[in-house]
Parts: C-alpha cells; structure tokens; sequence
C-alpha cells in the first residue's frame, strides 16, 4: 500500500513532462510508464488508462485546494497545466462518454429531424464547447462541461457523416474519404497550434480564438448544408436499435478496421524504441508516418473510388493495409517498420471512410440511424483496444500483436461486400 501513491505521483509527473515536451496527443500509457521507471504491469494496476492519469491528476488538484487556507498565486499554474493537458485530450474525444452517449441516440434525432438540423445545433454546442471548458471554476464542473463538450463533438461527427451520405447521394459520387481528409488535417492543425498557442497565451485565450474562429467556419457553413427531401423514420417516435443486422455487420468491419489503426496510433512508436532499438527521435517517425500518409491518400480515395467502386476500392485498401501491418509485425529493422506503417496507413485511410458510407446507406433505415450504429461500433474498437494490447505486449511482445491487427484486416477484406450499399449504383442520385 505505501508504493501505490508513490507510483501513482510518479505516473502523473512523467505524463505531465512527456505532455510538455511534445504534446499530450503523442504520449502512449506505455511511455509514461518507461518515464515513471515502472512496468506496464504495475502501470495497468494503478492506471488502466490514459484517462485514469488524467483522474488522478484531478484529484491531486483537489486535495491540493481544499486542504490550503489561503489561495496563493501559485495555485493558478497548477490549474492552467490541468486545463493544458485536458485540452490536449480532446484528440481523443472517442474516449469521453459524453461523446459515446452521444452517438447511440444522435440517430434517432437525425431520423426524426434530419441530418442538416441536427448538425446545425451540435455545430453551434460544439463550436461554444472548449470555451465553457476553459472558463469552468474547477474540477467537477470541468468534467460535466467536459461530458457535454464530448456529447456534442460525437453527436456532430455521426450528423456529419451523414449529411455526407446524403451529398454523396445528390452528387451520385463518393466524397466521404475527401470530408474525412479535412478532418485530419483540422487535427494536424489543432495539435500543432494548440501546444504552442497555450504556452504562450494561455488556455483562456487558445479557448476563445478557437472558439471564434469555430464558429464563423459552421455560421457560413449551415447554410450550404444538403438536407434530406424528408427524414425517413419521422414517424418514429421513440428510440429503437435498428433490426437489420447488416448495419452491425457493417459496424463490425468498423470495429475491426479502428482497432487496427488504434493499435498503430498508441504503440507503434514504442514498439520501434523498445523492440527494435529505434531512439525517440526515430520511434517518432512511425506515427508520423503512418498519420501524415493516411491524411494525404484521403484526398485520392474519392477519385478510386468513383473509379472502381466502394467494394473493390475497399477491398485493395484492406490487402495493401493488412500487408503494411504483417511486414511491421516481422521486421527487423525500425526503418523498415516505419514505412510498412506508412504503407497501412495508405490503405487503413479509406476503409473508415467507405464503411461509413455504407453504414449510412443501409436499407430501411435512415442514414443517421446506419451512422450511428456503425461509428458507436468503430470508435469503441480505439476507447477499449489500446490499453488490452497494452496488457497482452507486457507479457509477449509487439511484433506478434501488429500481425494479429493484419488478420483483422484480412477479415475486413473478406467482408468487404457489405459494403456494396456504398455503390452509387445501388442508391441511385435523387
């Protein structure tokens, strides 16, 4: 009992210095654990999560301020590294509840209201969110804000795909890997600036900027959004799962495709440093690569896919994904590990974004509702993944969990033609 506070302070300083140093998005469990000089083992006991180190630094935090009798002006800085590090976190929104909560019911909404309204009011809720998060007084009204912030962030992305799908059908072409590409690159954006935008003038004014800067993008944008000729389920007037089961069959090649890319995003880079003698400087690259490569082929997806269409299209992106991760899993080198990386990150980049569009398009159901099962299925594959192959390494190794992740792609291939409701040619332009 005595080591357990000890190791969790530890924890919290090394996550504290590995956020200052390059940003809380690139920091692994398995990194603060080699920082904090502990196992991943006794991490996993103390810690199951990166968010279980956000906790604990909470709660430092708060027994720091009610055991003072006077405030001192030190206390600030303790609370701009909190908002610091719960800002940086917001890369993963997948992970917050709020945004898991958020998804299951969106559908519902979209169904009986559309896509184009309902993104309107999650756009407005999400483009005020990181502000009243920054503005919140202390910890437990941070974290409510934080469940709010998280619910309109996922209850957006599953209306934005959807209203995607509805363009696409308009357009009777495929635009969802581009809409995907954008994202990424608001990512790159947000967590190059973010960093820097903080240190230098604080999380009040990063807050409000992004927040401004937020809100004029979606004030010009809503009023270019395509909306449905008439919500398909309106009548519906209670909330139901979906009976089809292709639409979780759909939700499964999701799941299998996100645990795949989870597993890369959070431990590629220790698997190079620990496994195959890379330095940090070379460990890093594998991320990068695999990220930077994913983003640009997002832009070429669409034209593939109007080209030879979603099932074929998804199917050469499974093989060249699953054949990027096997050449990782079994090589010797890190420099050959980082560009079989990249070469997955080439294929995994437009599997998400076809699965999506054909999670969207299933019959006798509204694209919302599709959507919403299938990005609830897929995100959940990154919220639980990570920290169990986190376990299943400590007591084997990297390279035999990467050429797992390939299976898993290879069953992504095999149920590839799922994906045939993506096909223009099976909902045809209204």
């Amino acid at each position: 009992m005595p080591k357990k506070p000890d190791l969790t302070d530890r924890l919290v300083d090394a996550a504290l210095r590995l956020a200052t140093e390059r940003g809380w998005r690139h920091v692994t469990l398995a990194e603060i654990a080699q920082a904090a000089d502990a196992s991943l083992a006794e991490t996993y006991r103390v810690m199951p999560s990166r968010s279980a180190v956000i906790d604990a630094f909470a709660r430092r935090i708060d027994a720091e301020v009610l055991s003072a009798d006077a405030v001192e002006e030190d206390s600030v800085r303790p609370r701009d590294r909190i908002f610091d590090v719960l800002m940086r976190r917001f890369d993963a929104l997948q992970r917050h509840r709020g945004a898991v909560t958020a998804m299951t019911w969106c559908g519902h909404l979209i169904s009986k209201h559309g896509s184009r309204s309902v993104l309107r009011w999650f756009g407005l809720c999400g483009s005020l969110g990181l502000l009243v998060v920054a503005l919140a007084p202390n910890v437990p009204l941070a974290a409510i804000a934080m469940f709010v912030f998280g619910g309109s962030i996922g209850g957006m992305d599953v209306a934005m795909n959807a209203n995607a799908v509805v363009v696409e059908r308009r357009l009777s072409r495929a635009i969802m890997s581009s809409s995907h590409g954008f994202w990424s690159l608001g990512g790159f954006a947000g967590g190059a600036l973010g960093g820097f935008a903080i240190q230098n003038y604080g999380h009040l004014t990063h807050a409000a900027v992004v927040t401004a800067l937020a809100f004029a993008v979606i004030a010009v944008a809503v009023g270019h959004l395509v909306g449905e000729d008439r919500p398909q389920a309106a009548e519906h007037h209670k909330f139901t799962l979906p009976a089809n089961p292709l639409v979780y069959l759909v939700g499964l090649m999701a799941l299998l495709t996100m645990i795949s890319e989870g597993a890369v995003l959070d431990w590629a880079a220790l698997y190079l440093r620990q496994e195959l003698g890379a330095d940090l400087a070379v460990a890093g690259l594998a991320y990068a690569a695999f990220s930077g490569v994913m983003a640009i082929m997002r832009f070429f997806g669409d034209g593939v896919r109007n080209r030879f269409g979603a099932v074929t299209t998804l199917r050469g992106s499974a093989v060249v994904a699953a054949t990027g991760m096997l050449i990782a899993g079994l090589s010797p080198s890190p420099w050959l590990a980082i560009a079989a990386f990249a070469l997955c990150g080439s294929g995994i980049a437009n599997m998400v974004p076809i699965i999506f569009s054909a999670g969207g398009n299933q019959e006798g159901m509204s694209s919302g509702t599709g959507m919403s099962v299938v990005t609830t299925m897929g995100y959940s594959g990154i919220l639980v993944a990570p920290s169990a192959i986190g376990f299943v390494a400590e007591h084997s190794s990297f390279g035999p969990i990467f050429i797992a992740m390939s299976v898993l792609l290879i069953v992504v291939l095999l149920m590839a033609g799922l994906a045939h409701r993506a096909e223009f040619a099976a909902v045809p332009a209204e």
